[in-house]
């Protein structure tokens, strides 16, 4: 069946057709039970009425079956055979002829009817005389309306509930593991599927989940080649790069003076591609998880003081600082050079584009997050921000927000590239927002080890 729709229009009727015919079953089985249990109960008490009238007459019978009608709620008329009522009690013309005749109040529709009809049953005593007991039912009994319908709610609930949940189950169980899958590939895992489906199974779910794992598998292909093909082209540049270093060599040995400031031009130049390569390699390997990583302790906030010492020295020339306002004492699993390129990536960038004669600062605090401990580093400077659309775009490569401003400064759009990549391999996760009183923060976390115990 490939219809979605109508798997879950049969199911629903099938679940009414179970629901009739579970009801209809055990309706029957109960009123043959309780017919049986009724008849049994008809005798004894007609046979405890005539021995009761035959031995203490009129006044007992009628002591009799009042016990009985306030014990059991079952009104009892006991008759001769000129159906002739022996209690002395008065009784009502249709219960001498309980058979033929139909009450006034029918509740409860056929079944309720059927179960309020007074019942007749004949015996002859010892002494030769015959006796007939009519018998009035309790109004709610086993074929009462309480009983039928009570009977009829709960058999519906129960076959419909469960019908209800193998289809709750069988439509959502690819849905979970198509939305575990749709996690784990938005996080970065391009090897993340959804799982196929049964042989059997071609309904819409089906075939989305089908569509999803390929579209998944182009994805991984597509990431995976582009990734090798900025590594190959990377690589193949850096022979060209070092001929050209080797032939700046010479011609800085062969001319003259007045070639020198082109040459220091061509060196500069050259510089500046050498770095861009050297960065291209570096997202070439995070992205394919080439990168080897050393996984050590680091104790994080020796690494924040160190990089801040560093960066401090290279603002000078903007006059500017770099600034450490708080810095908890913070222990985390990684690789130490390749954090340490994460955080100076984003230090620098806040470095070139905080305003001249400002701060940029860093912070370390440990803390419990949602999933255990982890570290937050913000980092802040004075800048102009960024555009609220473009918050989520700093973090691809080459991905400058102003053209010309980025010449200006050098940047390429690599640095927080590697810095989002770096971290993402380490489990943690990055990200931008803009300070009300201006500049943009970047905050970056990273689980970390539980704080140790002074007192343990």
């Amino acid at each position: 069946m490939r219809s979605l729709f109508l798997k879950i229009f049969l199911s629903f009727w099938l679940a009414q057709a179970l629901f009739l015919v579970l009801a209809t079953l055990v309706t029957l089985a109960i009123r043959q039970q309780a017919e049986s249990a009724w008849e049994a109960e008809q005798a004894q008490i007609l046979s405890q009425a005539v021995q009761t009238y035959e031995t203490g007459g009129q006044a007992a019978l009628a002591q009799y079956l009042d016990q009985v009608r306030q014990s059991q709620g079952v009104r009892a008329y006991l008759l001769d055979e000129n159906d002739q009522e022996l209690s002395g009690r008065r009784s009502r013309d249709w219960a001498k002829d309980g058979e033929h005749r139909r009450p006034r109040s029918s509740r409860g529709g056929f079944l309720g009817w059927m179960a309020a009809r007074p019942q007749r049953q004949s015996i002859t005593s010892a002494s030769g005389h015959r006796y007939t007991l009519v018998m009035f039912p309790p109004p709610h009994g086993p074929f009462g309306d309480l009983g039928i319908h009570g009977l009829g709610i709960f058999i519906a609930i129960l076959s419909s509930g469960l019908v209800c949940y193998l289809l709750a189950r069988y439509l959502t169980s690819p849905v979970v593991r198509l939305r575990a899958a749709t996690q784990k590939l938005a996080a970065g895992d391009l090897t993340a599927r959804a799982g196929v489906p049964p042989p059997g199974r071609h309904d819409e779910i089906a075939e989305l989940v089908r569509d999803f794992d390929t579209m998944a598998d182009r994805l991984e292909t597509s990431v995976k080649a582009q990734a090798r093909l900025l590594n190959d082209i990377s690589h193949e540049l850096r022979s060209p790069l070092a001929r050209l270093n080797v032939a700046l060599g010479l011609s800085r040995q062969r001319s003259g003076p007045e070639a020198q400031s082109a040459l220091e031009r061509i060196e500069l130049e050259a510089n500046r591609l050498n770095e861009l390569i050297g960065r291209l390699l570096t997202i070439a390997r995070l992205e394919s998880g080439d990168q080897a990583m050393k996984k050590v302790s680091i104790r994080l906030q020796e690494l924040i003081r160190e990089i801040a010492q560093d960066a401090d020295f290279e603002a000078q020339s903007r006059k500017c600082r770099v600034d450490v306002t708080k810095v908890d004492d913070c222990m985390v699993i990684g690789d130490p050079s390749l954090l340490r390129s994460a955080i100076e990536n984003v230090v620098r960038n806040a470095i070139q584009y905080t305003r001249e004669g400002t701060d940029v600062q860093i912070g370390l605090e440990c803390r419990q997050g949602t999933y255990g401990t982890e570290a937050v580093i913000k980092i802040s400077d004075s800048g102009p921000g960024v555009p609220a659309e473009a918050l989520d775009k700093l973090f691809r490569p080459f991905y400058r927000i102003d053209d010309a401003r980025g010449r200006q400064t050098g940047g390429v759009g690599l640095g927080l590239a590697i810095a989002e990549r770096a971290v993402r391999l380490h489990g943690g996760t990055i990200q931008a927002s803009n300070r009300s009183e201006g500049g943009l923060m970047i905050e970056i976390r990273l689980p970390a080890l539980p704080a140790k115990n002074e007192n343990g």
